[in-house]
């Protein structure tokens, strides 16, 4: 793999740092990236699902996960992960990543690892062929492509160091702050870095000088390399031998800060946990007197740098080796930028025509698209185009609860309140209030408790006795007047829809065998409209492709009792209007159908 990371590269980011993940999307903006580099977010402490991050002037939601295999699930094409856990769950989640696998780089920020987790860890991801960078980095770049986090710092430095475009000079480092001042000193006297790594501060780092300039070898956009190491550790002697085998045959550019360090008497850490000689062969002073006698250009001190830099530039392009590069394009990312106060993923307006998820309005609502109530259900409820055999479904759903008399509480309701002189809205409302787990409420509760017996394997009689010990009556089960004798022809029509069109029904078949047991009990516990309603919508979800979660989240939430709010509003509606049409007078209700208990009051 010669290059990290290119324009397509999507990242899952550990740890919500809103502030590296904003940098990272001002970048992508900035050099017109076709995606965001963030695909996700490991944030387990958070109870939400998404977060908003500024992408120029508009808003994005980035989805929010409880950890990395429920992100790389719903992310697959994630093949970058950036942990940003602190060094006491650093390494767990690295190890929790190369053991599942998918990952072709992980960025590890934390620094202080303990040394033989971080020898393991290393050794794993070797073994996996997975290139980390750290622990104790800033991260790495691919100008024009794809930056991890903070490295570069603020776009205003980004632009200023050529950041924004690939050069070419491949940079590695061990310190962050030195790669972007290096990344600026390149910028000024070349024409920047066509990939930069910050391999990472501590002792035992992933992936090591070589492993870098091995593949910059390998990279055609690198025409030369610099190398920024430091006093103490043997990396450095690794490119040296690489360069005298003929690996690396490109020009190198390299200094180990650090010299001073024989000045002092004794070693001396300097900033980085790794900066510290333990040998002679490990002083800055050896490795760059070691580097310069196998041709790599070594600068007298670092000042001396931005001139060794220039010249080899000017040799590369004299040459014809480096080309002119064209300046492209980019986005300005705004200075002020404001907070949408709402959120809707359902439909949009601002165009010539509404969308329902979308879809043009006109290519649902008019006779000739062959759509009904059910794909506009779908697509606004769900953001899913449901099949045929889906929407018309939801249609007779929606048609068999529509209305169940006069004298149901919702319908009572909006009787009463039409007939007090009150509005079609006003009345409706009354009605819908009713709505609720007395009423309504069967279908929701028969989903949710059939599908629990179901999913953990129980077989009727022990569902029975779960729900017994629950003292809970089984929802869906029963009915006044119906029974084996006289069944529900809604109920039967139902069945035999979904024996015809849906490509299975394993709760409905579970529901049935149930029915067997309670109705051998008794004749009228048979499964009712509501029950078969609730589990029948269970059975869609899943030849649908939804999770099981999903569909759990769908019971929860209230999306059946929503069916039936729709459903019965058209009845209640229905009701309104009749009082309305027949001039009904004021509603009071007979004083004979009240039981009046009133006692005496005692006197305190």
């Amino acid at each position: 793999m010669s290059q990290l990371f290119t324009r397509d590269t999507q990242a899952i980011f550990w740890n919500n740092n809103t502030t590296a993940i904003q940098r990272m999307l001002d970048y992508d903006y900035t050099i017109k990236r076709a995606k965001p580099s963030v695909a996700g977010i490991v944030a387990p402490t958070s109870n939400s699902k998404f977060d908003k991050f500024f992408y120029g002037p508009d808003e994005i939601m980035i989805p929010l996960y409880k950890n990395t295999a429920e992100a790389k699930a719903a992310q697959p094409q994630a093949d970058a992960l950036l942990n940003f856990a602190s060094f006491r769950t650093a390494y767990d989640v690295t190890m929790e990543a190369l053991e599942m696998g998918g990952f072709s780089s992980i960025m590890v920020t934390a620094e202080g690892i303990p040394e033989r987790l971080a020898r393991k860890m290393n050794a794993t991801a070797r073994a996996k062929n997975v290139t980390v960078i750290g622990p104790a980095t800033v991260g790495a770049i691919a100008p024009g492509a794809f930056k991890i986090a903070n490295i570069g710092g603020t776009i205003e430095n980004i632009v200023q160091s050529k950041l924004h475009r690939a050069g070419s000079c491949g940079l590695v480092t061990r310190s962050g702050g030195l790669f972007n001042e290096l990344s600026n000193i390149i910028a000024i006297n070349a024409d920047g870095i066509a990939e930069g790594v910050a391999i990472g501060g501590d002792r035992f780092v992933g992936s090591v000088f070589i492993d870098n300039l091995l593949r910059m070898q390998e990279n055609p956009e690198v025409k030369y390399m610099l190398l920024l190491g430091e006093v103490g550790g043997t990396e450095e002697y690794k490119v040296i031998e690489a360069v005298k085998d003929g690996r690396i045959t490109k020009p190198i550019i390299a200094w180990c800060i650090g010299t001073i360090a024989k000045y002092y008497d004794s070693g001396v850490q300097f900033g980085h946990a790794g900066a510290s000689a333990n040998g002679d062969m490990e002083t800055a002073e050896a490795k760059n007197r070691a580097m310069k006698e196998v041709g790599i250009r070594v600068p007298a001190s670092f000042n001396d740098l931005p001139e060794i830099i220039s010249a080899v530039y000017h040799e590369l392009h004299a040459e014809g080796i480096v080309k002119d590069i064209a300046e492209p394009s980019m986005n300005t990312c705004p200075k002020v930028r404001k907070s949408k106060e709402f959120i809707c993923t359902i439909s949009d307006d601002r165009g010539d025509e509404a969308t329902y998820a979308g879809f043009p309005i006109s290519s649902l609502a008019t006779p000739d698209t062959g759509k009904g109530i059910g794909d506009v259900v779908s697509l606004l409820w769900f953001k899913k185009q449901y099949p045929k055999w889906a929407t018309d479904f939801i249609e007779t759903v929606i048609k068999t609860v529509a209305d169940h008399g006069p004298a149901v509480s919702g319908a009572h309701n909006a009787k009463v309140t039409a007939r007090a002189g009150k509005s079609v809205v006003e009345s409706l409302v009354t009605g819908l209030l009713t709505i609720g787990p007395r009423f309504g409420g069967a279908i929701d509760d028969a989903a949710k408790y059939f599908k629990y017996a179901n999913d953990n394997g129980m077989n009727p009689a022990e569902f029975l006795n779960h729900m017994k010990k629950e003292g809970v009556p089984i929802p869906g089960i029963g009915h006044r007047i119906k029974s084996l004798k006289n069944p529900d022809l809604r109920v039967e029509g139902l069945k035999k829809y979904a024996a015809k069109c849906f490509p299975a029904t394993p709760l409905l078949d579970y529901a049935l065998t149930v029915e067997q047991l309670t109705t051998s009990k008794k004749e009228n516990l048979i499964l009712n409209v509501d029950g078969t309603i609730g589990i029948l919508m269970v059975d869609m979800w899943r030849a649908l492709g939804y999770t099981e979660e999903e569909i759990n989240e769908f019971i929860t939430s209230g999306t059946l009792n929503a069916f039936f709010i729709v459903g019965r509003s058209i009845g209640f509606i229905g009701h309104v209007l009749d009082e309305k049409r027949l001039a009904m007078p004021m509603y009071r209700h007979p004083m004979d159908d009240i039981l009046y208990d009133v006692q005496v009051a005692e006197k305190i």
